[in-house]
């Protein structure tokens, strides 16, 4: 076993984990935050996405070990006094999703691009997407709530 030093969605989490487990698996089994989805287990579909030090990275491919002392914000972390943040709200008002699986990972993707820009244009928008996979299809009504949140030109 090895400590692992976390600050998950503002509280700080100090635990003892296997070193062999993954930041998804610490994340969903032991602090059970299950809004980050396991799809492929390889670093290929984005379903597994987090923000680390407020960058999406695939969770699946960190060792928790590698997690020490960094920063994690979940899709759970988001809401704030149990209102959900304003990307959350543009998925729900413009249906934004069908099985929901991708959705945490996609939520987080565009929430850390409208930190880091807050306009966009499409191409952008498709280029952060880009690692995630959404096998409904929903892709045009994702774009259209980044549009809802902030006009972003399609």
């Amino acid at each position: 076993m090895i400590g692992v030093d976390l600050t998950v969605n503002g509280e700080r989490h100090q635990i003892d984990v296997d070193p062999r487990l993954t930041l998804l698996e610490v994340l969903r089994e032991n602090l059970l935050l299950t809004g980050t989805k396991e799809g492929c287990g390889v670093g290929e579909c984005g379903t597994c996405v987090v923000l680390v030090d407020g960058e999406p990275i695939t969770s699946c491919l960190v060792l928790a070990g590698d997690a020490d002392g960094v920063t994690i914000e979940t899709v759970e972390g988001l809401a704030s006094d149990g209102e959900l943040n304003e990307v959350q709200q543009a998925f729900v008002k413009t249906g934004a999703f069908q099985c929901g699986f991708c959705t945490p990972a996609m939520v987080l993707t565009v929430t850390a691009l409208l930190r880091n820009d807050d306009q966009p244009d499409v191409e952008d928008v498709k280029k952060a997407l880009g690692g995630i996979l959404c096998r409904c299809g929903a892709y045009p009504k994702i774009l259209e709530a980044v549009v809802e949140v902030k006009g972003v030109g399609i």
